[in-house]
This record gives C-alpha cells, structure tokens and sequence, in this order.
C-alpha cells in the first residue's frame, strides 16, 4: 500500500513537472529564446495553478471561461496570453484579463496582484474574502498578509509558497501534488498577520 502510493506521489510530481516543461516549452518556440524568462516561468505556473486547484461547487466565477486576471501593472505583457493560448482548464477556454478594481477580481478563478497594489493589499484581500478566488503575487510578504500563492525568487529559479489557511478558509482545496512542489507552507498564516 505504501509502495502504492509512492509511486503515485512521484507520478503527481512528474505530472506537474511535465505540466508546466510543456508550456514552457511552447512559450519558448514562440519567442525563440534559449531558456525562459521569469514572467514566462511565472505565466506556466499561473496557467497549471488552475490544473492542481478544486474550487467549491458553489464557488464564484463559473461561466463559459476560466478566467485568469491580473490586476495592477502588467508585467507579464503579451507573455501571459501566448502562454496560455488554446489552452483550457477542466474544459474551459482559459480567458487572461486586466481588472483595474478588487472587486472586479471577484468574477475570476486566478486574481494575479501586481506588486504595484502593494499599499491597497489589505483593501483587495478583504474585498476577497468571501469568493473563491485563487490569489497569487510577486509581492514580498504576500503569503504573510493573507495572499495564497507567493512566486520567490530561490537560487535564481522561480518558485513558489503557499498559505494553505488562506486558501482553505475560502473554500479551495490545493491538490497535494502542488503543496509538495512549493518551497514552503504556511498553515497559520492569517491576514494582516
């Protein structure tokens, strides 16, 4: 039993892993590049963090689209959308699109939140509290304040922790496959905290 599920473990993390090499993979023959940039790296990891997440039954933003947002200045420019062109999630179409409000971001699945909406971060969490919006940031301390998904930088890689007491009290439930591929999870984190 336990060889059992060792093996699917390791298959879960290969999944992944494969997941996120085959995105990378398109968005480098797009742009013709010999290793992926960071907004690259972090366009896959969005794009897959949609794969590896269940959203409650009576959760928010159901609809034609999975809808992946960002909102604040756009860093990611046209990388996000040619990453995740054609692709879709639970057969959905993967829709990327700008809000320029928190409550705007109740309507998406994923709410990407620019480091420029550092100072309104308390403002936009609490506007999500009751949704089931998926929130991740590049901020410093994005998981510490009440945000589910961090990207860090980690020996020049892209990488990623997780507060699961965020994303649990909304009703999300991050697949185990995920939770081992972050480089830490936070289990009491609470906002503001």
């Amino acid at each position: 039993m336990i060889k059992k599920h060792t093996r699917s473990t390791e298959s879960s993390q290969c999944t992944l892993a494969m997941a996120i090499a085959a995105i990378l993979i398109g968005a480098l023959s797009l742009h013709a590049q010999s290793s992926p940039t960071e907004n690259e790296i972090k366009s896959a990891y969005l794009y897959n963090f949609g794969k590896f997440v269940e959203w409650p039954a009576k959760g928010t933003a159901v609809g034609e689209f999975f809808t992946l947002c960002v909102l604040g200045d756009d860093n990611f420019g046209s990388i996000l959308e040619a990453t995740i062109a054609g692709e879709s999630i639970n057969g959905k179409k993967v829709l990327v699109k700008h809000v320029a409000k928190p409550q705007d971001g109740v309507s998406c699945r994923i709410l990407f939140i620019s480091s420029s909406e550092q100072r309104r971060l308390k403002e936009i969490l609490a506007v999500l509290d009751n949704t089931s919006v998926l929130t991740v940031s590049d901020m410093p301390q994005f998981t510490r304040q009440g945000g589910m998904i961090q990207f860090v930088m980690d020996a020049n890689r892209v990488r990623f922790e997780v507060n699961l007491t965020s994303a649990e009290r909304t009703g999300l439930i991050l697949s185990s496959q995920l939770l081992r591929l972050a480089i830490d999870v936070k289990r009491n984190a609470q906002p503001g905290g």
